[in-house]
């Protein structure tokens, strides 16, 4: 730990890299972990996977909304020590960027200003035929499918679903910011997804710290390797109160 903390108090080019880890200990449930989205249960029949696609948005927007709501949306969640000691190090100028997985918005709401969201976010919906922006808030009160008050189209959420591509320029300012980095911090992903697992083949800097509770295929390039919750981690490292 004290490796750590002495590692990021003395770089002023830090990068975050992270994943669904990150925010399992703000109560929100990661994809692939013994009690993840993909571990739920069938739903009519259909797998967690299958719901979130594109093709089956399009076809059955009514059952993905059912589930999106109820799985994917939670309104209550709080950022947790990972998202504060975060938000602290880039308030002193040390950290200049965050590149996540996630689409939960807790990073921002923590007081992280330069966040790269590659899957997207639920705080941001679009109407599907005129572009409309709207909140989440509407997404939640609307029963049902959420419909656009001015033309009655259908609102899409700004997250990016199993065959959709992700945003080019969000890629391209991630890769960036990876690529730029003296240090890069990787916590919470197992780094089997990609294309974002990728991303670590354009890192330059001189110290990479991963962070995940299990093992992942990087484990043997990081320069600090850390087995433990990345919340309870960063939080003794670099502690900040609300």
């Amino acid at each position: 730990m004290k490796t750590l903390r002495d590692l990021l108090l003395t770089s002023d080019n830090i990068v975050f890299f992270g994943g669904a880890g990150v925010s399992t200990e703000s109560g929100i449930p990661d994809f692939r972990g013994e009690q993840g989205i993909y571990r739920t249960k069938s739903h009519y029949g259909y797998s967690p996977e299958e719901i979130i696609s594109h093709r089956f948005f399009m076809r059955n927007p009514e059952m993905f909304y059912d589930f999106y709501k109820s799985t994917m949306i939670n309104q209550e969640a709080k950022p947790n020590k990972a998202h504060l000691a975060l938000a602290g190090l880039e308030e002193s100028g040390r950290l200049k960027a965050v590149v996540t997985q996630n689409i939960d918005g807790l990073h921002q709401m923590a007081g992280s200003k330069v966040v790269h969201e590659l899957h997207g976010t639920v705080h941001k919906n679009h109407c599907m035929d005129c572009g409309k922006f709207y909140r989440l808030s509407t997404i939640v009160k609307d029963k049902g499918v959420p419909r656009c008050e001015v033309c009655g189209g259908i609102i899409k959420p700004d997250v990016v679903l199993y065959e959709e591509g992700l945003d080019s320029q969000i890629v391209k300012n991630s890769i960036q910011a990876i690529e730029l980095a003296e240090v890069l911090i990787v916590g919470g992903t197992s780094l089997n997804v990609y294309p974002a697992a990728g991303f670590l083949q354009y890192y330059k800097g001189n110290c990479l710290i991963l962070i995940n509770q299990s093992e992942t295929p990087y484990d043997n390039q990081a320069d600090l390797l850390i087995h433990e919750p990345i919340a309870e981690v960063l939080g003794e490292a670099l502690p900040r109160h609300n």
